[in-house]
């Protein structure tokens, strides 16, 4: 994504979505796109578009696209990196990013005894599960590697994929399905389909085996009749697997195919033979026919030659440079600035076993560097992601760069306890713009210093994927333009978390007693600048880049930073990267809402590259009493004792001062620099969504005074007493495409339920009754993708099916029932209000206020109300995960919202009900986000209580908050206590 050398984001045509002005935003031009972020204006000269989409218009569209796939699949998005580059290298030539990098993926855990493939006996049914064939993705692997805009219209387009995650999280039921039968799983082995589609999915899930196989190429699902046996075989449509099943299992896999709605189709079988067969019974003959060793043999290496280019670079002149006017465009830098506006689109609480996501502390600042999510509920094991790149660094040094993206990886997941930096495991992503001047050798000495890195550290890479066309040029009037992008390589580290509960943020501690800051400098004081944000800001690249000049140094500082962690000495870290030390400071600052002296003292040289270099490091926070305790660690661990100094304290006047031997350099309000760390988000938030609601959260994030998020219950914290006998039956409720079902069961587990999973299938099928139970809970997600509005399709499911509408009135009209409803339940119940005694008077739920769909942790507070669910939680005030696109409440007339009985409200920081945005997520009136039925037995809310009923799901809780449960745990318990 490009930016000014100032780091100023400049609209190249900015997307502007509809006609809506975009107020307050002076130097930006929107233009009337039709559809932002593709190729437009298809208007052919010699077979080239137009023109081709700007890099803002994908930096601003494309993460909505991937937040909403992951949202609708149902996976918390817990990390990411955001980096802008731009710099003339020549007339018509750009180093940079005209092509950004998005980056998405997961972690977890999984049994031993499911990460080997089993051999695949022949006869073995070869099964593809998901979507249909489409002509989708044909050249996908042949447009990948070549530049953006070398190739012609049908080649781009061919290439492009469309998206079904509503598909992928039904084959993803089947697939756990399977997996919690043990030992009885039918799946002898899968593969998921990517590049070149069946083609290569199916050859590669019998040749493990050793085995041929015979298809029935229109035994392919396909949704477009008019395909070419070509295309059937070879197209890329995405949400698709293949299995091997027995022959003896395919009835237990279809039953849970059907009851999930998950296409499928038996089209071969495994042989005994090394023959691949794929016949067609169109035309009789058979497409392919051939031995298995020619597809899959070896092929012959590849000799490629290139000669590195050395190229010397000027440092950038430090003296001359303003340390004011670096402080303002380092902090407005994307690459540096607040990324809220990223943050806040993706679901992060969606599964119940977040620990830690981005936000942290009160005020929920966006600095948290490292993912950790636990193995289950109430678990103190898990796991951590974090991830490292440092790509501006390759156009100076590029194994330099290989180097500390690998070091910045590390630094970030060290915030979790980690027994070991052994246990860590990476996943390397390679970028590079290969064929071009000086690429393929830059590539090959990175790969090389990466490897020989890694094994010094004792660490390992076993996965990764690589994009060797990291370059766009197009023809603008009589030029010839190019834009290359520097060789990227995003490292993401993974390791299982021995102890969830002590994960480290950047917010300092303020209630702690006397503390100072100390920075830990894997630089040793070389303080280098090459390549760094201070150099990008003022439109320079030279100087020597920052390095890892030796592993063990990493080594020692990952092990000294595990013992003290585990010894209770950290009270708050946060790693050094864009930005340097200054920018360290700063975000620890943000978290708090505190101001920091900073002392330059202990650090030599000029101050310009002393507290903007981006060397490796950390700076932590520790009582002062320990400072001696944290220099023997770092005595024994080896020769980084020599590199910890303290570097400054906490204020109380909430200014960032930095001080050389006793006089002032440099002060400034937080307030203020706040404001120029978030004011990029702020401009990109008023491009894309509600303007206004850009504003008033711009507003409130630089209000210093705001007391952030805090709890007054008005209930005592702790379980009330085990109920003992039989543990009462509550149905947990799903439709196609909700996701939000296991977090729900959990909750209801744990106060004394029989928590049973029930698809609406279940139900029209006649296999389970709601007789059978006392309680009904109607989970979250996105049922029938939300196509026919928020809840509208399950809803319609009911009511349109004249047996499950008499079934739901009946169970709704008993006397010794109850119902929750959240997120997409509630919207669907609010549907079916007609058949509910005395909730005629709910609301419908509509699209945000803010355009967006919002993932927050927000203030509510509990009203009075009939609620069984709700009883002795009147007046508190909590925090409560929201997660939601469709959650405005909207009435039907005045008389209906004069009759609503409201039980929660979003209120701001200060108690008061909250009309704005943020702290109202979606817009509705009054703040009014969950209802209840006249005899208080049905409630509806949009945010999540079962994300958050355990102490560890929230981001922040006081400290003082020391039990197990969370506060919204006595929800649980009150559909307990009811029945009772």
């Amino acid at each position: 994504a490009s930016t000014g050398s100032g780091g100023e984001i400049r609209d190249e045509s900015a997307t502007g979505r509809g006609a809506r002005p975009k107020a307050g935003l002076t130097g930006y031009t929107v233009s009337n796109l039709r559809i932002p972020g593709f190729i437009q204006d298809w208007e052919e000269d010699n077979g080239k578009p137009e023109r081709i989409a700007s890099a803002l218009e994908i930096m601003l569209d494309a993460p909505i696209g991937g937040a909403a796939f992951n949202n609708e699949f149902g996976r918390p998005a817990l990390c990411g990196y955001f980096r802008t580059y731009e710099q003339t290298e020549q007339p018509g030539r750009i180093r940079g990013y005209h092509k950004p990098i998005m980056l998405a993926g997961g972690y977890g855990m999984i049994r031993n005894d499911h990460i080997h493939k089993q051999t695949i006996p022949p006869g073995t049914a070869l099964i593809v599960l998901g979507g249909p064939a489409m002509l989708i993705g044909l050249g996908g692997g042949a447009a990948s590697s070549m530049a953006s805009g070398s190739s012609d219209a049908a080649l781009d387009f061919a290439s492009v994929q469309r998206d079904n995650p509503e598909m992928q999280r039904r084959c993803q039921e089947v697939i756990n399905a399977c997996w919690a039968l043990g030992d009885a799983n039918p799946i002898i082995s899968i593969h998921d389909v990517g590049a070149g589609g069946l083609s290569n999915a199916l050859p590669e899930l019998v040749s493990a085996s050793k085995r041929g196989a015979r298809f029935e190429l229109r035994g392919i699902p396909s949704a477009e009749p008019g395909l070419s046996p070509m295309e059937i075989w070879c197209n890329e449509a995405q949400e698709r697997y293949v299995l091997a099943v027995a022959q003896e299992s395919i009835t237990l896999f279809s039953g849970f195919c059907q009851r999930e709605r998950a296409p499928f189709a038996v089209i071969g079988e495994a042989s005994d033979d090394d023959q691949l067969v794929l016949h067609d019974a169109l035309f009789e003959n058979d497409p392919i026919h051939m031995p298995m060793p020619v597809l899959l043999g070896k092929l012959p290496r590849i000799q490629c030659h290139a000669d590195p280019v050395r190229r010397s670079f000027e440092p950038l002149p430090a003296n001359r440079i303003e340390l004011a006017d670096t402080i303002r465009k380092v902090l407005r830098l994307p690459a540096v600035a607040d990324k809220r506006f990223l943050i806040t689109i993706g679901d992060r609480s969606i599964s119940g076993l977040t620990i830690r996501d981005q936000m942290v502390g009160p005020w929920q600042t966006p600095v948290a560097d490292c993912a950790i999510t636990a193995s289950g509920y109430g678990a103190v094991v898990g796991e951590a992601m974090a991830i490292g790149e440092r790509t501006p660094l390759a156009l100076v040094d590029a194994p330099a760069s290989g180097r500390m993206a690998v070091t910045e990886a590390i630094t970030n997941i060290c915030a979790a306890r980690i027994l070991s930096l052994a246990d860590v495991c990476l996943s390397a992503n390679w970028m590079a713009a290969c064929g071009g001047d000086n690429e393929d050798a830059g590539l090959y000495a990175t790969v090389e210093a990466v490897s020989e890195f890694c094994q010094a550290l004792g660490i390992c890479i076993p996965v990764g994927k690589d994009s060797l066309s990291m370059r766009t040029h197009w023809q603008d009037a009589s030029q010839t333009k190019e834009v290359v992008s520097p060789l990227s390589l995003i490292v993401s580290a993974f390791a299982p978390v021995a102890d969830t509960r002590q994960n480290l943020t950047p917010q300092p501690g303020t209630d702690t007693g006397e503390t100072v800051l100390m920075l830990i400098d894997l630089g040793c004081g070389k303080n280098r600048c090459g390549g760094t944000a201070l150099t990008q800001v003022h439109n320079h690249i030279g100087g020597e880049t920052p390095d890892l000049d030796d592993p063990a140094l990493l080594k020692q500082f990952f092990q000294a930073v595990q013992i003290m962690n585990e010894a209770g000495i950290l009270l708050a870290y946060h790693d050094r990267s864009d930005g340097g030390l200054f920018v360290t400071l700063c975000e620890m600052a943000f978290a708090a809402h505190n101001g920091i002296d900073v002392s330059l003292d202990e650090l030599a040289g000029n101050p310009l590259p002393v507290l903007f270099n981006e060397d490796a490091g950390a700076v932590i926070q520790v009582r002062r009493e320990d400072i001696e305790a944290v220099n023997k660690v770092f005595e024994k661990t080896g020769e980084l004792s020599k590199h910890v100094h303290v570097v400054g304290t906490l204020n109380t006047d909430k200014r960032f001062r930095i001080t050389r031997n006793g006089s002032e350099i440099w002060s400034d309000d937080l307030a203020d620099l706040h404001r120029l760390w978030s004011e990029t988000t702020f401009h990109m938030q008023s491009l894309r969504d509600n303007p206004e609601c850009a504003r008033e959260e711009y507003d409130s994030i630089v209000n210093m005074e705001d007391p952030g998020l805090t709890v007054k219950a008005s209930f005592a914290g702790g379980s009330p007493a085990i109920k003992t006998g039989a543990r009462p039956r509550i149905a947990i409720l799903r439709e196609q495409g909700v996701n939000g079902q296991v977090e729900m069961a959990a909750a209801f587990d744990r106060a004394g339920f029989d928590s049973v999973d029930v698809h609406m299938n279940d139900l029209m099928q006649g296999n389970v009754s709601l007789d059978s139970f006392s309680g009904l809970a109607a989970c979250g997600g996105f049922s029938y993708g939300d196509v026919l509005g928020a809840g509208g399709g399950w809803a319609n499911t009911i009511l349109f099916n004249d047996e499950q509408c008499d079934a739901f009135r009946d169970f709704f009209n008993r006397k010794d029932t109850f119902g929750l409803g959240v997120c997409n339940g509630c919207q669907m119940f609010s549907h079916l209000r007609e058949l509910i005694p005395g909730a005629g008077h709910w609301p419908d739920f509509v699209p945000n206020r803010s355009e967006q769909f919002e993932s927050r942790l927000v203030m509510v507070e509990v009203l009075e109300s009939p609620s069984i669910l709700l009883r002795g939680m009147t007046g508190s005030r909590l925090p409560i995960a929201v997660a939601h696109g469709e959650g405005r409440v909207l009435f039907a007339g005045e008389t209906a919202q004069n009759n609503a009985l409201p039980v929660v409200r979003y209120i701001d920081n200060y108690g008061k009900p909250a009309e704005t945005y943020p702290a109202n997520p979606n817009g509705s009136p009054g703040g009014f986000t969950g209802f209840t039925s006249d005899d208080g037995r049905f409630t509806i809310m949009m945010p999540h209580p079962e994300r958050v009923f355990l102490r560890q799901q929230y981001s922040w809780l006081p400290t003082e908050w020391h039990d197990e449960e969370g506060p919204w745990m006595r929800l649980f318990h009150n559909a307990r206590s009811w029945l009772d």
